[in-house]
């Protein structure tokens, strides 16, 4: 389900202080704003003009304030790279990440974010991955201010054994680490899967 909203609405999904520097480009590019339900694979997404219809952007309304914010900076940089470069250059290069660093400069030394997210954004400007779901420091700060799921933890949390579940309901059972991922073990088809240490799961108990 799609929802939306006035422009003014806005407001309750960002951090405060943010929403006159959010809407100064909202408004400048005209971006057809689209707050959705929450969803599993895309926390945010960009599509350019085709077909007399404008820049559309939408983003998960069930994010964190933080996550929200740097989900549409990500989807805004986005398109002032199509603006600039067209479809000329990869969708998360080099290109991309200058004008998402530009972007999120804006946004670091005013005291829009908490220190340890503000920390982490400032360790990726050089460098932003292609989402924050990507650089596993930055995941890692923002969950600390997601809603408390009742027996939802990140795969890096549980002991080495342990059964749980995935959003799709699929069930593992946690395995060792290899390298960046932990090597998990789907039940019972028994096919090997590697998990990033941020992804959230449910804990099941045997």
């Amino acid at each position: 389900m799609k929802q939306e909203a006035p422009l003014h609405a806005l407001a309750s999904y960002l951090p405060e202080g943010t929403f006159d520097q959010v809407i100064a480009y909202i408004t400048e590019y005209k971006v057809h704003l689209t707050i959705t339900r929450e969803r599993q694979s895309v926390l945010g997404d960009y599509r350019h003009p085709y077909e007399n219809k404008g820049h559309r952007i939408s983003v998960n309304g069930g994010l964190n304030k933080y996550s929200f914010l740097l989900t549409l900076l990500h989807e805004i940089a986005h398109l002032v790279t199509f603006i600039v470069y067209g479809n000329r250059v990869p969708a998360h290069g080099k290109e991309w990440k200058q004008e998402y660093s530009k972007i999120l400069r804006e946004f670091v030394g005013k005291q829009y974010l908490p220190p340890d997210v503000e920390a982490a954004v400032k360790q990726s400007l050089h460098n932003p991955a292609a989402s924050s779901c990507a650089d596993e420091d930055l995941m890692r700060v923002l969950k600390n201010y997601d809603r408390r799921k009742e027996n939802h933890y990140l795969v890096e949390q549980l002991p080495a054994g342990q059964l749980f579940k995935t959003k799709d309901g699929r069930m593992f059972r946690k395995g060792e680490r290899i390298r960046k991922r932990f090597r998990c073990e789907e039940v019972p088809s028994k096919r090997v899967y590697l998990f990033s240490p941020v992804y959230e799961v449910e804990v099941v108990e045997e």
